[in-house]
């Protein structure tokens, strides 16, 4: 098939097939008389694969590491176990991280609406200002966290 139905049937474009090709994660296909490229009907599932990785977190480099070690007949299964958790742990971390920051800009919107309230009509707050020294505040905030955690 063409990369156009290619492209069609698992829902990416033709750049994104050559870029697959150049990269390795797709088979370079036999060219036509014309000078097409025509790809195996069993590309559409290996476009997907790589689709469905990709929508996960994997990266393009360890998809080609993956894909590349299942192409030479290997199995490749529990490398893969261990980055879909490692993956999964990132995830964690940044989620903490994440709440802690959204703990942080909490108090520091309560700050500033306290600061607007105070402020003189037509004068300003100064707000962002305040900002570093409150800023300086979250970095033990986080840490804490973190080894409160066991980290």
């Amino acid at each position: 098939m063409r990369s156009g139905k290619l492209a069609s049937l698992s829902g990416v474009s033709a750049d994104a097939l050559r870029h697959y090709e150049r990269l390795g994660l797709l088979p370079i296909p036999h060219r036509s008389a014309a000078n097409y490229r025509d790809y195996p009907s069993a590309s559409v599932q290996r476009v997907q694969l790589i689709q469905r990785a990709l929508n996960i977190g994997f990266s393009l480099d360890e998809l080609k590491s993956v894909l590349g070690v299942r192409d030479r007949g290997g199995m490749p299964c529990r490398h893969v176990r261990n980055m879909l958790e490692a993956r999964r742990r990132d995830i964690e971390l940044r989620l903490e991280k994440l709440t802690a920051m959204r703990a942080e800009l909490g108090r520091i919107a309560k700050d500033w609406d306290r600061r607007l309230s105070r402020a003189p009509q037509g004068q300003a707050a100064r707000l962002l200002e305040n900002l570093p020294e409150m800023l300086a505040t979250l970095r033990p905030r986080l840490s804490r966290t973190r080894k409160s955690k066991g980290e």
